[in-house]
């Protein structure tokens, strides 16, 4: 059996940058532990499995499809660069003929719409709630160390840590931050955390106005660090709009790859994530 296997650049104009997945347009299910070893075997950030949901439905006129997606150790609720490489392989590569596609996952139905060079994705918001850092403090230690810390919120839908930086820290202290991912990970063991975000405010007054800066730590499930991380925005948007007392937000995820999303939060509850994407490998997958 060959399976069809596409690696995506998302969040990003540029090979080599933003956050790679691996895309595989699959016409039938596999078994859940097919899905993980081959997961463990390509062994980026996301490999994300895209199926029809009706035998009779193709990659190019179908406008529904079922995804799952698996880091190299576990399947997870929710990933927005996967999400958007998937769209980009349907639109580009299987020429799908719809101008929105829906996704059936985890998550719920999510909705990729086409504009232009973009995709704009329809995801949840996942408002995170301020917490004491001293519940978190071994955390926070391991994740940013000495440097002073704003406030820190918790996600409990996602299980995602937001660590804010002291707005006297700027964007190059985010960038030179040194986490030892096996100290993250021993450093929370209740389960009550699953990822740290570390986020700085931006300087929307300089081009290209980057309202806000985040990276992104998940040793929890096998991602010491993510590149570019859709799901933190889910999060990170919710928690900038009120900040920030606006609505559409640029955002920059500073990983050593780098790239930046789009934000609109909208009244509804929900939040639309736009970016681009590079196609940089395509290829198959032998068994």
């Amino acid at each position: 059996m060959e399976i069809p296997v596409f690696t995506v650049d998302a969040f990003t104009n540029v090979p080599f940058k933003g956050n790679p997945a691996a895309v595989c347009p699959i016409t039938h299910e596999l078994t859940d532990d097919l899905y993980q070893k081959i997961a463990a075997e390509i062994n980026l950030s996301e490999t994300v499995f895209i199926t029809k949901i009706q035998t009779s439905d193709s990659f190019s006129t179908a406008s529904r499809f079922r995804l799952r997606w698996f880091t190299p150790t576990t399947e997870v609720n929710l990933c927005g660069h996967a999400t958007l490489a998937s769209a980009a392989v349907l639109f580009q590569h299987k020429k799908n003929v719809n101008p929105v596609l829906v996704f059936e996952t985890r998550s719920g139905d999510l909705a990729v719409a086409q504009l232009k060079d973009e995709y704009v994705m329809d995801f949840p918001l996942n408002p995170p709630v301020q917490q004491d850092p001293n519940e978190f403090s071994d955390v926070i230690k391991a994740a940013v160390g000495n440097n002073t810390v704003h406030s820190v919120h918790l996600s409990t839908t996602t299980k995602k840590l937001m660590v804010r930086l002291t707005d006297s820290c700027d964007r190059s202290v985010l960038t030179h931050l040194k986490v030892d991912a096996v100290a993250l990970q021993n450093s929370e063991r209740s389960g009550r955390v699953k990822g740290v975000i570390v986020t700085i405010k931006g300087s929307p007054e300089s081009q290209p106005g980057y309202d806000f800066y985040s990276r992104y730590f998940a040793p929890w499930n096998g991602i010491p660090e993510d590149p570019v991380t859709g799901s933190a925005h889910t999060v990170l948007g919710s928690y900038w709009s009120k900040e920030l007392g606006k609505k559409k937000l640029l955002a920059y995820q500073c990983s050593s790859r780098g790239g930046g999303l789009k934000l609109e939060v909208r009244d509804d509850g929900r939040i639309n994530i736009s970016g681009q994407t590079v196609t940089v490998l395509r290829g198959a997958l032998t068994l």
